[in-house]
């Protein structure tokens, strides 16, 4: 086919993109030349609206040894053992088809760890759907659902936290964001860099088919009313395959053979090829005639582009080759020297014993374009005087009850039940809590980890959207008893052509660099997926960030369940009464208008370190972090999880008790102590300057306020639960 202009706009080049690669080439590319540099120059490879910014990101820390860059972030937990961790989208497959795009993606996830010489321990999700109300959202949440259940559980891997999310801008767009957690002893890390001149090539794995072909540049490229027709872009996974893949390339790391590993994720055979010999500097020769394809005919440009599951490339040492190769035969995979490494600094590619590709490697990856977008800065909105005396007429009850039943509120156990969360033997808390923990195996350490993300607040307010997200990450590891260490972000946004929607990602950038940056809990990996869009209309701007944390003795783990009778509630944090943007306003007084709530990093710092001093010295029963609902959801879930009720004292504030009790202050966190230690806590709160409010006790079965009991245990359970199981079963 003779490559022209239309051929390579239909590829997602930019018109002066293709004038660019021509210009360097000195020649129209072929068909296959034009697929590798439409691959390796989208948005999902090349990062070519989003690195300018990303490079500000704060990467460093004690404990860091691998920062973005690599497949995973890598993080020192002491005693030689090492986190491998990410987390990445997989988002506009699993809207054409959410089975395979979602289990796709937590397959990916998982080699993206692997590849490193990790086992995968732990995998969590961030998945986000349109309103509850649009005909799509029911089947898609299902099959997304089924797709992450059916590929983690397969393999073996257990899933333990995650966050689920409903907002009508995800109406055409959903989000699916997996992370996946793995352990490796810290001198035994494999990394993707090529070295040495005449290595052989492997190519390990599942055999190469036509399914797949573009799904990389379809994930940089906006959605209509065809979309129908991109099912063929969506990937098959086989977990079964991966878990044999697992085993065969863990297996072959137990020894000297691997120069570089790198699994074929977007693009491919292309982008693992190139990726690896461009950090090594050097060139590559493959001959596509020993590619194994499971389907017939195949030719150059689809076995380049296919993406194909369960597949990885190796750069094997001289003379490894045969015992690599007993490995896989043992493991009943396909195994092929497909190539060499060369000192050409090129890429050729041969096929019927013809030369089918040439083009320096740095045309691909230094001189992919990278673009400084125009943006624009969203200021922050003006606070929403609320009406107290409409406050007043409110019956709180009713209010709690409303709010519990939100789609953003209620009990995931629906979601999560289908989920193993429990195999390999090492899960202490399961998904349901502030964090996920796994213990690490024949340790008393244990890893927590959670997600979370907030559009809401970052439509309202980038930059302070943003560091709340981080925030809320930390408090979750801190609830938990674990002492915070490093994050992954999964950067979910709209078109970056257009101003406002760059502005959103610029300014959330910020804000996750000025947070990461004051709590000394750097960025290690990450993912950036933009055009999320369908018919002109955007997602809201959804960075997930993906936390991890040690606690170096799992007995001092702390789960947010209300443990006994007589037992204190304490506040810790100040509540001003924040109500702008809360799910309170929004849903009780239909406001949707003002900032998202203020943040302040020095409390935020010093309130969750003396939570995790109060926490090592023993004094903590339970904890849970305030966020989205304000105290009095806090508190109403920690009494679902504990079965017990509170009675909650006469409330000495300036504010309305609505503002007290749904308000969305940020630096906060739910308590349980003995009333014995009521002195000593007290003592290090005030050493600390941290400010608290005494909130009541712990009793029976009910919430009590001013001595009137507003709603029971039960009655609590029933609302929160009552929404998500009647949706799905409609």
């Amino acid at each position: 086919m003779e490559v022209n202009e239309k051929i390579a706009i239909e590829h997602g080049l930019k018109k002066e993109e293709f004038d660019k690669l021509c210009k360097l080439l000195k020649r129209v590319p072929n068909i296959t030349e034009l697929g590798i540099f439409s691959a390796m120059w989208n948005e999902h490879c090349s990062y070519k609206s989003s690195k300018l910014h990303l490079k500000k990101m704060h990467t460093k820390g004690k404990n860091v040894i691998q920062g973005p860059g690599e497949n995973a972030g890598v993080i020192d937990i002491g005693d030689d053992d090492a986190i491998v961790f990410k987390i990445e989208s997989h988002n506009h497959p699993s809207f054409i088809e959410p089975y395979q795009g979602a289990a796709t993606g937590v397959g990916g996830i998982m080699r993206d760890v692997f590849t490193m010489g990790a086992r995968p321990i732990a995998n969590l999700n961030s998945i986000h759907f349109g309103s509850p109300q649009h005909k799509k959202t029911r089947n898609l949440l299902r099959g997304v659902v089924h797709g992450i259940g059916g590929y983690g559980n397969c393999i073996g891997v257990p899933t333990i936290a995650g966050q689920t999310c409903f907002d009508e801008s995800y109406n055409g767009n959903i989000l699916v964001n997996a992370m996946t957690l793995g352990l490796v002893n810290k001198n035994k890390i494999f990394y993707s860099k090529a070295a040495g001149i005449g290595k052989p090539v492997i190519y390990v794995g599942s055999k190469t088919g036509r399914d797949g072909i573009h799904g990389a540049s379809m994930a940089s490229a906006i959605f209509d009313e065809k979309i129908e027709e991109k099912k063929p872009t969506v990937q098959v996974g086989d977990p079964f395959t991966e878990k044999l893949l697992l085993e065969a390339c863990l297996e072959l790391m137990s020894d000297e053979s691997i120069i570089s590993i790198q699994d074929m994720g977007a693009a491919g055979l292309t982008s693992s090829s190139i990726e690896m010999v461009s950090k090594g500097m050097l060139g590559i020769e493959l001959n596509l005639n020993k590619v194994p394809c499971r389907e017939d005919n195949m030719n150059p440009y689809e076995i380049m582009l296919s993406e194909s599951q369960e597949r990885m490339l190796i750069i094997l040492e001289n003379g490894k080759e045969e015992k690599a190769k007993k490995i896989f035969d043992k493991w009943n995979l396909d195994f092929a020297v497909i190539g060499k490494t060369t000192n050409s600094k090129k890429i050729e590619i041969y096929f019927d014993e013809k030369k089918v590709v040439d083009i320096p490697i740095n045309f691909l990856a230094e001189n992919a374009p990278i673009y400084d977008r125009k943006w624009k800065k969203k200021k922050l909105p003006q606070k929403i005087k609320f009406n107290i005396d409409e406050l007043k007429e409110l019956k709180i009850t009713e209010v709690l009850k409303k709010i519990l039943g939100n789609p953003n509120v209620c009990d995931k156990e629906w979601i999560w039940q289908q989920y193993d969360h429990t195999v390999m033997g090492d899960t202490i808390q399961k998904p349901g809590g502030d964090s996920g923990v796994v213990r690490v195996h024949g340790t008393n350490k244990a890893v927590a980890a959670s997600v979370d993300s907030s559009a809401i607040y970052c439509y309202a307010h980038p930059l302070t959207g943003a560091k709340q997200i981080v925030c809320e990450s930390w408090r979750n590891l801190i609830s938990v008893g674990a002492k915070p260490i490093a994050i992954t972000n999964c950067l979910n946004f709209g078109n970056p052509e257009k101003e406002k929607n760059m502005g959103e990602f610029v300014e959330c950038v910020q804000g996750i660099i000025e947070a990461s940056k004051y709590l000394d809990y750097p960025v290690v990996s990450g993912n950036v997926s933009f055009y999320n869009e369908t018919k002109d209309k955007g997602i809201k701007p959804t960075p997930s960030i993906g936390g991890v944390g040690l606690i170096k003795d799992y007995k001092k783990m702390v789960t947010m369940d209300l443990k006994e009778v007589d037992n204190l509630i304490i506040v810790v944090g100040k509540t001003e009464g924040h109500l702008d943007q809360s799910i309170f306003a929004r849903n009780i007084l239909a406001e949707k208008k003002g900032p998202p709530p203020e943040i302040n990093l020095f409390n935020e710092k010093n309130n969750g370190e003396t939570i995790l001093k109060l926490t090592d010295e023993g004094f903590v029963k339970s904890v849970h972090d305030i966020s989205l609902g304000g105290i009095m959801i806090g508190l109403a879930k920690m009494c679902i999880k504990g079965k017990k009720g509170v009675k909650i004292n006469k409330i000495k504030t300036l504010v309305n008790k609505f503002q007290y009790f749904f308000g969305e202050d940020q630096s906060r966190y739910i308590i349980e102590i003995n009333k014995h230690n009521l002195k000593k806590v007290k003592e290090i709160l005030n050493n600390n300057s941290v400010y608290y409010d005494e909130l009541g006790i712990v009793v029976e079965k009910d919430i009590i306020i001013e001595n009137e009991p507003i709603l029971s245990v039960e009655e609590l359970m029933y609302f929160n639960t009552k929404w998500l199981k009647e949706y799905m079963l409609q």
